[in-house]
């Protein structure tokens, strides 16, 4: 697992870039607000509940949560189920808010 800066993530969704983003946080969060990525709640990532992402396992996929935490813990899951390239949202949405609030 690596580590990926909103900023970074910030420049290549500007850019067009087609990326994998997985957001393992809660329904009631996601509603609240998001940033288009898949839901998948960290419960069902441990639990291994993740057809719906399971074609991303030769991709790279970045993770976010809330804060940085929950994602990490499912970045490694998700690389013990075999997905060779998960980078880990530094600082999670309230990050990502931060940045794109200024």
């Amino acid at each position: 697992m690596q580590l990926i800066s909103v900023d970074e993530l910030k420049r290549r969704k500007e850019a067009g870039e087609e990326l994998c983003i997985l957001d393992v946080r809660e329904p009631h969060e996601y509603a609240e607000v998001n940033m288009g990525a898949i839901l998948i709640p960290l419960g069902q990532v441990m639990s291994m509940q993740i057809d719906e992402i399971d074609d991303w396992k030769d991709k790279e996929v970045i993770v976010h949560c809330r804060s940085g935490v929950r994602s990490l813990q499912a970045c490694a899951m998700l690389e013990q189920m075999g997905f060779a390239n998960t980078k880990n949202l530094t600082g999670g949405i309230l990050a990502w808010q931060a940045l794109n609030s200024k």
